[in-house]
């Protein structure tokens, strides 16, 4: 399982906390996110298959423990399945693999709808490298950490 994240200080919470939130509805939400896919070239989701994007409100406490993260971090999406590399060709996987955008920390730190759809597309294509096998490190590297 892969994730995208930002560690935030006690003080950016505190912060966080006390700053307006931008107020987005559910289906709003998904539109964004729908025009955030949108903008990733073709040539990459060409090559995306049985991967399904979903929008949950926030990781669950169990997730974080089980990626070994602080309370302090905002986790804006995981990527959950079997990266194409590791695939096998003659042993499909059943379900999908899935990539979960999680509405409240992206909405926390986005001032604007534009930010918020440019979080999304960075997200997506974050996890989505994930899914190619491309390591924390090397995302990093490029500038999608």
């Amino acid at each position: 399982m892969h994730a995208r994240r930002i560690r935030v200080d006690s003080c950016r919470v505190t912060l966080l906390r006390f700053r307006t939130m931008l107020d987005v509805s559910d289906n709003e939400f998904r539109r964004i996110v729908a025009e955030a896919l949108e903008r990733i070239p073709d040539e990459l989701m060409h090559h995306v298959k049985n991967v399904a994007i979903t929008v949950e409100d926030r990781p669950s406490p169990e997730l974080l423990e089980e990626l070994d993260l602080p309370a302090d971090e905002l986790l804006f999406g995981v990527y959950t399945g079997v990266s194409l590399p590791e695939q096998s060709i003659t042993w499909p996987s059943l379900y999908p693999d899935t990539i979960v955008l999680f509405k409240g920390p992206l909405l926390s730190v986005c001032e604007d709808i534009i930010e918020l759809e440019d979080e999304i597309e960075i997200t997506v294509v974050h996890e989505i490298a994930h899914y190619f096998g491309i390591s924390e490190e090397r995302l990093a590297e490029l500038g999608y950490a």
